[in-house]
Formats: C-alpha cells, sequence, structure tokens
C-alpha cells in the first residue's frame, strides 16, 4: 500500500485515537483461531472501502490484507463497538477545545436505496415502494454530527427523535463536567407533535419546531442549512450513498465510521 495513500485516509493524529480503543488479540494456547494481522492496515482498508464505496471483493491487494479479512475483522470491530467509542473519542477532543456549540441541536433526515434489502430497511414511500433505509441525523449548533441512527426509509422522521436525543454522549467541556444536553432542539414540522414538545421541556431542552399549518419549514432555513450540511458530509462516503449491506448493524457502522471521519477533520484543522 502507498504510504501517501495510507497517511492520506488514515493520518497518525487519527491512528493514535484508534489504536486504544482497538479489542486486544489474544492467541489460542493451543493454536488456531484468529491470525494476528496489522491492525493499521486492516483499519485504512476499512476507510478505503467507506470512502470509495467499492465492494468488499475489490479491495485492492496493495493493502496487505485479503477482502475476507478486512470484512471478518470489520464486523468484528462492529460487534465490539468500535465505531461508537472512536466517535465518542473524537467528540471529547473537540469539546475539551470547547468546539462542540451546545445553544442547540438541529434533526434531520435522508432516505437512501438499499439494492440488497435486509434489516432496518423498508418501502420507500417517495421512491415507488422501492427498498430503502433512512439515516437520522442529529447535531450541534454548527453541524457536527452528534448522534446517528438507522431505520426503514418507510418510518416517520419523527419517531427517531427521543432515540436520538437519549443517545446523545456526554461529551467532555472545555470546563467543568461532561455535557449531554443541547439549550434548544430544532427540528421541521414532520418532529411536532404536542408529546414530544413535554418531553423536550420536561429535560430543559426548549424546543424549536416548525408547527405544522402555522409556520412553514423554511423558517428553519437560516440554520436548516447546518443540518443539511451535515447529511451531504456523511454523503460524501460514497458507500453510504446506496446501502449493499444486508445488516442494518453493518450499515449502521459505516454511518458511525463516517460521523467520526468527519468530527476528526474538524479537530485536525484546529491542530495544524
Amino acid at each position: 500500500m502507498g504510504v501517501g495513500l495510507s497517511q492520506r485516509l488514515v493520518p497518525d493524529e487519527l491512528w493514535s485515537l484508534v489504536a486504544p480503543l482497538l479489542p486486544s488479540f489474544a492467541s489460542r494456547p493451543q493454536g488456531g483461531g484468529t491470525a494476528p494481522v496489522d491492525e493499521r492496515a486492516v483499519f485504512t482498508a476499512v476507510v478505503y472501502v467507506l470512502t470509495s464505496g467499492c465492494a468488499w471483493r475489490h479491495l485492492p491487494e496493495t493493502f496487505g490484507v485479503s477482502p475476507a479479512t478486512a470484512h471478518r475483522r470489520f464486523s468484528a470491530w462492529t460487534r465490539d463497538g468500535l465505531w461508537r467509542r472512536l466517535h465518542q473519542a473524537v467528540l471529547d477532543e473537540l469539546g475539551a477545545r470547547g468546539e462542540v456549540d451546545w445553544t442547540s441541536a438541529i434533526v434531520d433526515a435522508a432516505s437512501v436505496r438499499a439494492k440488497k434489502g435486509g434489516s432496518l430497511t423498508g418501502r420507500n414511500p417517495v421512491d415507488r415502494g422501492k427498498k430503502g433505509s433512512k439515516l437520522h441525523v442529529l447535531a450541534d449548533a454548527q453541524g457536527l454530527p452528534l448522534t446517528l441512527g438507522v431505520s426503514g426509509a418507510n418510518v416517520h422522521d419523527s419517531q427517531a427523535l427521543l432515540p436520538l436525543v437519549l443517545g446523545i454522549p456526554a461529551i467532555r467541556s472545555r470546563r467543568g463536567p461532561r455535557r449531554r444536553r443541547p439549550g434548544r432542539l430544532r427540528a421541521d414540522k414532520a418532529y411536532h407533535s404536542a408529546e414530544r414538545l413535554k418531553w423536550l421541556r420536561e429535560r430543559g431542552i426548549v424546543p424549536r419546531i416548525a408547527r405544522p399549518g402555522i409556520e412553514s419549514s423554511e423558517r428553519l432555513g437560516r440554520h436548516r442549512w447546518k443540518i443539511e450540511r451535515s447529511i451531504s458530509w456523511l454523503f460524501g462516503y460514497r458507500r453510504l450513498t446506496v446501502r449493499y449491506e444486508r445488516k442494518g448493524s453493518h450499515f449502521l457502522a459505516f454511518l458511525g465510521l463516517a460521523a467520526a471521519l468527519t468530527c476528526y477533520k474538524k479537530l485536525a484543522k484546529l491542530t495544524t
């Protein structure tokens, strides 16, 4: 694998965050089991698949790992929760620098076609009933993705609101305790309901959700572009533009890795 490509996909600074989070490999006394591999090469291969959108079987030999090994280790890391921990680690670094904007959070969703079906898919009502998945994203006031979810394309956006808010991780602050509650929550009218407004207020979050029949979603335009930009950043990782994973957990894993890399890009700008 070319050193330039490796460094571009996984810089040393990113690897220093990833390496401590990887599950340890322990060989069995009787022999056999999973053979040790160059974990940085495998991680770089996974990032390449996410970025380029290529199929596992088309993984270039220059990475030094076979497609089967890369996919097997990706599956193991997914089961171990690596992507969530990596996203949290990058958010902690940003939070410690005061770069997470808690003044408000913004929620939105976008659908993608699921070519092979699988779990967490459904018939998309705006794509002639074809199988698809919906990506749910909650970002901070500047569009930094904080928490994510995947559902069938036929699931209403509003059903993801409570899980997204509850899923906000406790992020380090520049000073004081960790924080996980935004001051406001902004969303379009698809998320409006009396129950959800009450639920948010009980948790000290001021809802800023457009009211159906009263306010246009365009009223949120000066904030909405930030979450649309966040989703655009995520779709810049080509593996997310069309879903090929039959397992919903694997598609969510790629989404989590894309969010971690998106946040890392902001961190890299601060440290260079």
